[in-house]
């Protein structure tokens, strides 16, 4: 058997008295694009930023190809996160060419076609683009980067309506779902949840589901949506 691409043993993570995290137990292999889903304060980001290595369990242990994360993972993982990220007196092209230097997995032309798949214009400054579009510049960013795992924490928060389908195709369509996997936390489940191979549900700091979509939709007959609305009852 190979070895598992993310694994997490008996992890907590405590916040002072609040507890995140608890007892969570995961073993996930390579390949594939993965929903993390579950209402607000359920552990979402919580669970993205211990496998990004940017927090340390309280308890247990988190392992990327069998390596303990941490913040000098780089080499295997991307990390997207929810607050802002991009120097604003850069201008969009500027960014992609500050990140072809800091990050050795950067595909600077992949960048490029991401950009114009996003209709970004490279002149303008991070600081003038509005909410939307700041979240095209960090996903360009992040799918830019050729590495075994991403990971991308509301990555369509601030995109309206209209245009997530097409962003929600573009993510896909970067992805080597053979080579890469990608862990992406959402409130837009119903959008997405034709794209998943695998869903994870977390509710208040538990594993509640961790199946292939498929199984799980024949298994109980019911959508990813609606399984996420029966366990926050």
């Amino acid at each position: 058997m190979s070895q598992p691409l993310i694994e997490l043993k008996n992890v907590s993570k405590k916040y002072g008295f609040k507890e995140g995290l608890r007892n969570i137990n995961l073993s996930l292999s390579k390949g594939g694009i993965i929903g993390l889903v579950g209402t607000n304060g359920s552990g979402k980001s919580t669970l993205l930023k211990l496998l990004a290595g940017f927090v340390q369990p309280s308890k247990g242990s988190v392992l990327i190809s069998g390596q303990k994360a941490n913040r000098r993972r780089g080499d295997i993982v991307a990390f997207q996160s929810d607050k802002e990220a991009l120097y604003p007196f850069y201008t969009v092209e500027e960014t992609l060419r500050f990140s072809d230097k800091v990050f050795p997995s950067f595909d600077l032309k992949k960048a490029y076609e991401l950009i114009s798949h996003f209709h970004l214009d490279l002149k303008q400054p991070v600081k003038n683009l509005s909410k939307g579009y700041l979240a095209r510049l960090k996903m360009a960013v992040t799918l830019a980067r050729k590495l075994p795992l991403t990971l991308m924490d509301e990555p369509l928060s601030g995109i309206d309506p209209i245009a997530r389908g097409e962003m929600i195709q573009n993510i896909a369509s970067h992805i080597d779902l053979e080579q890469q996997t990608l862990l992406l936390s959402t409130h837009e489940v119903d959008e997405i949840e034709h794209l998943l191979d695998h869903v994870i549900l977390l509710h208040e700091g538990k594993v509640v589901y961790s199946e292939n979509v498929e199984l799980l939709r024949e298994s109980r007959n019911v959508s990813v949506l609606e399984i996420m609305k029966e366990v926050a009852k």
